[in-house]
């Protein structure tokens, strides 16, 4: 236990370095310039106070905008990834073949790219919104690599679960709904909560398209207020909260559904 707890800590503690040169050279590359702080401004762009009411200010709501977009992309992305996975499983030759092109092309094609072709190239042939747009692109991105894990998992249960099922007449449907998949369950959860954090670290490219997120709204404020340290500061720990917080979720799914050896 104390070997598992130093381990864990490592990263962490080189992580905190980090953080602390990147804010240090910050603080004294803006010193150099001259510049002058306005921490006081940031909270209104978090919530204030006005005399109707609480009202959310414009980095809590692109912080929605991103979380909903992110949570819309996984969804699309297990869906998509459960079929690629099945079909390059499968002893269909066209729908294994059909899969590995997916794959090859998914995977070797940068995220930026893609976005483009889904949003100046499909968006006007299907009538998509650079906000569909961009939930598809993420989606499909993260499908190629979700069905990396579903297959893994798949593969990961033992052979002898399918000679049980088909010893007592399931068919290949219903060996993976009622044996194979529920076994896999405990594989893929770990590394599919580890994409869940990629993928809302992925949602930030689509500012490029000017998706009214988390990374747009920061950059419109600085449009407006010229506060460039202050905000990528606030919008930087805001990213890493989400992150950080998901990535405990992770630790405790490790833990929870470590597979004994």
């Amino acid at each position: 236990m104390p070997e598992l707890v130093k381990t864990r800590a490592i990263p962490v503690v080189l992580y905190l370095i980090v953080m602390y040169l990147l804010v240090r050279v910050s603080l004294t590359g803006a010193e150099a310039m001259g510049y002058n702080w306005q921490w006081y401004r940031i909270p209104d762009y978090l919530f204030r106070l006005t005399d109707d009411g609480f009202q959310w200010g414009e980095i809590s709501l692109g912080l929605v905008t991103t979380l909903t977009l992110s949570l819309q992309a996984f969804l699309i992305a297990l869906a998509a990834g459960l079929i690629v996975a099945l079909l390059r499983l499968s002893d269909l030759v066209v729908g294994s073949a059909l899969a590995v092109a997916f794959l090859e092309f998914v995977r070797n094609m940068p995220l930026l790219v893609l976005l483009y072709l889904f949003y100046y190239v499909l968006g006007p042939i299907f009538g998509l919104d650079r906000y569909a747009a961009s939930v598809l692109c993420l989606g499909i991105y993260h499908a190629a690599l979700v069905s990396e894990i579903f297959r893994a998992g798949i593969q990961a249960v033992s052979t002898g679960q399918w000679e049980a099922a088909r010893s007592i007449g399931l068919s290949t449907g219903q060996a993976y709904r009622f044996v194979v998949l529920p076994q896999s369950i405990k594989f893929m959860l770990p590394p599919m909560a580890g994409e869940a954090v990629h993928i809302v670290k992925s949602s930030a490219i689509v500012s490029v398209i000017a998706v009214v997120e988390l990374t747009t709204t920061g950059r419109n404020i600085i449009a407006d207020t010229y506060l460039s340290f202050e905000v990528w500061f606030t919008v930087a720990a805001v990213y890493l909260a989400i992150t950080l917080t998901l990535s405990i979720f992770v630790t405790f799914l490790e833990k929870r559904y470590a597979v004994k050896s």
